[in-house]
């Protein structure tokens, strides 16, 4: 199979260009993909049509294929794409007002056993690279005109799979995104979230570039986390939370929380007292997701009053949203993508 040329840098460019072509030819190419989302090498006008046709002989541009686009009645648009192996994954586009949000996966399927999240019932079959990271980005945006400017657009890698278990790869896809002379998003524009892989997060402190770091809590005690998140058996939440303690933030930079709301599991005034003494002196956010419900999910969803105390026992201390689900209708919400075909 021909290599893609989406998830190239312009060194690697350089080189799929092949010996004698000049340096700027990179950049041209680079450009073309990345800034100008050219889909087929009929449309990278700056190269010449002959070094196009060579070009279109040993590589592929390597966006996904749709495989099915669902439509929610809220706007929210769930896409199945097609990888070259066959293989499926997910992205949502979930428009607000001025403001758009992709939601991109980082695996085909997960490896992370969730239980209140369908993507965990199709295990791991695979990671994506970096240009299948960065092609569902491409895709979408060209597909909705998205406007990548003036704050417009989000990337949330909170599709399937856990990113940091393919870190050297998100790594280098949040890198060709936020380039100024490829996609060109801000930093503060691209959030990576974890079910708390702890030498990871260590890891991910470390890049020079890298996305905001969101943490999966979804419990307020070891027991019950171990319970809902069996990682939590590997990763304790005690050394959890001492990564996020020492996690380096950027100075326009929180930590946010996320925690997943079930009805009498973790959803108590008590468990909302016990977050606010977890995170206390982190810079940080909570997002509350009330459960998004699913086939073969064995949880309900608490009430809005019960989202709403839990709410105000947290935004005492710390800011906390209540994050709006969207594209429920389709099976596009948090937790819900799991190739359904209704």
């Amino acid at each position: 199979m021909p290599p893609a040329l989406v998830g190239m840098d312009v060194a690697d460019l350089r080189e799929a260009l092949g010996p004698g072509q000049p340096a700027y030819r990179a950049k041209q190419l680079y450009q073309a993909i990345y800034r100008q989302e050219a889909s087929d090498f009929v449309q990278i006008s700056t190269l010449p049509a002959g070094l196009r046709e060579e070009l279109a002989a040993r590589h592929r541009v390597g966006l996904p294929e749709i495989a099915r686009l669902y439509e929610s009645g809220d706007g929210t648009r769930r896409y199945l794409l097609r990888l070259e192996d066959g293989r499926t994954v997910e992205s949502v586009l979930m428009p607000e007002g001025e403001r758009d949000t992709i939601c991109i996966s980082s695996q085909v399927g997960c490896p992370v056993d969730c239980k209140f999240c369908m993507t965990a019932l199709l295990g791991l079959e695979r990671s994506l690279t970096a240009g299948e990271i960065v092609g569902q980005v491409l895709l979408v945006a060209r597909e909705n005109g998205l406007q990548r400017d003036g704050g417009r657009l989000n990337i949330v890698m909170m599709g399937q799979g856990e990113p940091l278990l393919n870190l050297a790869n998100v790594v280098k896809a949040t890198g060709l995104l936020l380039d100024p002379a490829g996609f060109g998003l801000s930093p503060r524009r691209i959030t990576v979230s974890t079910a708390g892989i702890v030498p990871k997060i260590e890891e991910l402190g470390r890049q020079p570039v890298r996305p905001k770091l969101a943490i999966s809590l979804n419990a307020s005690t070891e027991e019950s986390r171990r319970e809902l998140m069996p990682i939590t058996r590997k990763y304790h939440l005690r050394d959890l939370m001492a990564a996020c303690r020492a996690y380096p933030l950027r100075p326009w930079e929180k930590l946010t929380f996320e925690y997943v709301l079930l009805k009498g599991v973790n959803d108590t005034d008590a468990d909302a007292r016990r977050v606010v003494k977890l995170l206390a002196n982190l810079n940080s956010k909570v997002n509350l997701i009330a459960l998004n419900p699913g086939p073969g999910i064995p949880f309900e969803t608490p009430a809005p009053e019960r989202v709403a105390a839990f709410q105000e026992i947290v935004r005492r201390s710390m800011p906390c949203f209540i994050r709006k689900p969207r594209g429920l209708d389709v099976y596009a919400a948090c937790g819900q993508l799991k190739r359904m075909e209704s």
